[in-house]
């Protein structure tokens, strides 16, 4: 009697891995956000705000004084996460979703439609208030974690096309929002910081180029570069991001992943202390708003609803209508498996800004804490409004006639074929 072998087990490839953390990662970073309201309007008020800025470290630079944990969070830990969204947008452009000219026709315009209309509906709403103009950004971002958790509750409601087209459009929203931190919310430069800063980075290209592919060369670099750029004034964050293009990768896109590559191996192992501490701490620390006292003339005031009105309104006619002008043009093709309603929704679930947009608002008041405080409410109602509508639509929204089925051709088309080479 003949026994047939066994199936062999089908490894998870990098964009499924991404997908499944993103979204666990949104979901506890919702209930992270979710406590931090919750302690912010109980008893426990003043010793979450005391404890958060209690003095917690040295003077690591003249600018941001004494380190509090506040501090350590959004300067030190959030580098790790901007290290991370380095790492995702290089895979991505070398050997993944965006690798070809061809791939980024389609999120191209829409992600950059959608950071022009949030900011433009921020800037009209805001008009003849000068010093509110520098958070002009705050409502231009998407939070692909938030997003991606709010898709993961949906289930068999959201497409993998759809999943894909979120992640493309966010990924170079994250590139956009890098640019604008680094150009529009750096102030004073310390030359001489800035010009080691600039020596270590050459450092880690020659290590690159000599095909070092230890990782502990690279992260001793990135911690020097890191300590580097925050002296220089701009801010530590960049770092990450930066030091990322700097790890070698080794692209397969046969086989999404290779074990040999050090980009990949890092990648991997960031991921789940990003997804599931660093980012759901950022939220618990940043989150915490107080409604004690609050009027609807407080919501409705140019800051909170320049901010709202951004990022609900703002995204969902820049990114649906940069999809719709793409397709149209005969730039891309329209997403398989999906209808136009369900883009819309998607477009729509693009204005949760929540993690990027609350780290942009502390870079564009420094000093106002009041003006920042105002800002988490414009953030909060918008990336609320943008969820709870969004995911409505696209539970009842008709599935298209394709979908069926679209799923394992997606993965076909992702996977490819081609030998692995080295960058």
């Amino acid at each position: 009697m003949s026994t047939s072998p066994p199936l062999a087990r089908t490894q998870p490839t990098a964009l499924q891995r991404f997908l499944a953390s993103e979204s666990a990662g949104g979901i506890l970073l919702m209930v992270a956000a979710a406590a931090a309201l919750l302690v912010a309007n109980s008893p426990l008020s003043n010793a979450y705000h005391h404890l958060l800025h209690l003095q917690a470290g040295p003077v690591l630079s003249e600018k941001l004084g004494p380190m509090t944990p506040h501090l350590w969070i959004n300067d030190g830990l959030m580098a790790i996460f901007f290290l991370l969204v380095g790492l995702e947008i290089k895979r991505e452009l070398v050997d993944g979703r965006l690798s070809s000219w061809e791939q980024r026709r389609l999120p191209a315009l829409p992600a950059l439609m959608g950071m022009a209309f949030p900011a433009a509906i921020y800037a009209f709403l805001t008009a003849g208030q000068p010093v509110l103009l520098n958070g002009w950004a705050i409502p231009a971002a998407t939070d692909i974690a938030f997003a991606m958790g709010a898709l993961a509750l949906l289930g068999r409601h959201a497409p993998l096309s759809l999943k894909l087209l979120l992640v493309s459009v966010a990924i170079i929203d994250d590139m956009g929002a890098v640019a604008i931190i680094a150009v529009f919310y750096t102030s004073s430069i310390n030359i001489g910081a800035l010009a080691a800063a600039a020596a270590i980075l050459i450092g880690l290209f020659a290590l690159n180029k000599l095909r070092i592919m230890k990782l502990w060369p690279y992260l001793l670099g990135l911690g020097l570069l890191w300590y580097a750029t925050l002296l220089s004034g701009v801010h530590a964050t960049i770092a990450g991001v930066v030091g990322a293009f700097m790890i070698p990768a080794i692209t397969s896109p046969g086989r999404p992943d290779a074990p040999a590559s050090p980009l990949h191996r890092l990648e991997h192992a960031l991921a789940p202390w990003v997804g599931f501490l660093i980012v759901p701490v950022f939220g618990f620390a940043n989150a915490g708003v107080s409604f004690s006292g609050l009027s609807p003339s407080d919501v409705l005031a140019p800051l909170p609803l320049g901010i709202a009105a951004g990022l609900f309104l703002g995204k969902q006619l820049g990114v649906f209508g940069g999809v719709f002008l793409a397709v149209k043009a005969g730039m891309a093709t329209k997403p398989r498996g999906t209808t136009w309603l369900q883009i819309y929704a998607v477009s729509m679930l693009c204005g949760i800004g929540f993690t990027m947009s609350l780290f942009i608002s502390g870079l564009a008041f420094p000093g106002y804490p009041d003006i920042v405080e105002q800002a988490k409410i414009g953030i909060l109602l918008g990336s609320l409004l943008s969820a709870v509508i969004a995911c409505t639509i696209l539970r009842l929204a008709p599935k298209a006639p394709d979908q069926v089925g679209q799923e394992l051709a997606q993965a076909a088309d992702i996977i490819g074929d081609g030998d692995v080479k080295r960058l």
